[in-house]
């Protein structure tokens, strides 16, 4: 088994826990520290977002939900009342929010608001929508992914994490989830914050509902799973658990975007980090990522603990780990 070569580093390279590299499906490189194994989890944060993507394009291949051109209130109609005068939401699609070109009222997540409510997904509806109508700008907003696991609730009758330990994680080999029963302000912290290994859990709001936009739990071994998935074109172990239309739709640029989210294109809820389907990746803070590289053939996935303003995670893949498989 090759091992990662020191021949590139980076200021923001100290909080990395795990490091798996696959390139033709081979497994090439496991490197763990600071005692992690290849069982131990971290809060992946937005990377959880991409697996959202995922999900929703699961439910759309088992016929729960017919298109992501779907308006969401034909999802929320009877268990949501907009506000008076609220029209915007009528016309917002599931599109619209996995390519973060849905509308929203405020110029920052009501963060306070959601997190203290009984029902994230329900209560961030109150903020979807707007007088200035459709605009297609791109807005990046985390608790505004909660929508869609409420769809997947509503079309499926399935509690969400049952829906994602069924068809997604029992298919891949990754160990069911379970809550990670965070009940106080001091819990949510600890998870947030927490350097040690997570467990196999994931964050949910007080109605029993998984966090769309971060809060997963995964090892680099797990998330490389799902890397592998993609990289197939969702196919994993000559089994298909997603349509291969799905993904090509997901890892597609639909937005275009400048030096503020570091001139990348975006997708279904994933990066496209040289504005070209040949790299495609689910990234979050401190530097969590699944890396696929479709031209050579490789997926690597990195978990840290929280760490702000890591930025350079896909240059420091492409300079240690990519050119050290390719050689």
């Amino acid at each position: 088994m090759k091992k990662v070569l020191n021949n590139y580093s980076s200021k923001n390279d100290v909080n990395i826990r795990q490091i798996v590299a696959y390139r033709d499906n081979i497994l090439e490189i496991e490197e763990y520290r600071e005692g992690f194994t290849r069982e131990d989890t971290m809060n992946v944060m937005s990377v959880t977002k991409s697996i959202t993507s995922l999900l929703i394009g699961i439910a759309i291949d088992k016929g729960f939900i017919k298109s992501v051109d779907d308006l969401i209130m034909n999802y929320y109609k009877d268990i949501y009342t907009p506000k008076r005068g609220e029209k915007t939401i009528y016309e917002v699609t599931i599109k619209h929010l996995l390519t973060m070109l849905a509308p929203y009222k405020g110029k920052s997540e009501p963060w306070k608001k959601v997190c203290t409510s009984d029902d994230w997904s329900l209560t961030i509806l109150d903020s979807l929508g707007g007088r200035y109508g459709i605009t297609n700008e791109f807005r990046y907003h985390t608790l505004g992914t909660q929508i869609l696991l409420g769809i997947i609730r509503i079309a499926s009758g399935m509690n969400v994490l049952e829906f994602a330990n069924e068809y997604l994680f029992k298919p891949l080999g990754i160990e069911q989830r379970v809550n990670a029963n965070c009940t106080s302000k001091e819990d949510q912290f600890n998870y947030l914050m927490n350097r040690n290994p997570h467990g196999k859990v994931w964050f949910m709001d007080p109605s029993d509902m998984p966090t769309a936009g971060w809060g997963l739990s995964l090892s680099a071994y797990e998330m490389a799973q799902i890397g592998l998935l993609v990289l197939n074109n969702g196919v994993y172990n000559n089994v298909r658990i997603i349509s291969e239309e799905y993904i090509k739709e997901m890892t597609q640029s639909y937005v275009s975007l400048d030096y503020k989210f570091g001139n990348q294109d975006y997708g279904y809820l994933w990066w496209l980090p040289h504005r070209s389907e040949d790299v495609i990746a689910a990234i979050g803070d401190g530097g969590n990522i699944i890396y696929i590289n479709k031209k050579h053939n490789i997926v690597v996935a990195v978990t840290g603990y929280f760490k702000p303003m890591v930025f350079d995670r896909v240059e420091y893949i492409e300079k240690n780990i990519v050119e050290a498989l390719i050689k």
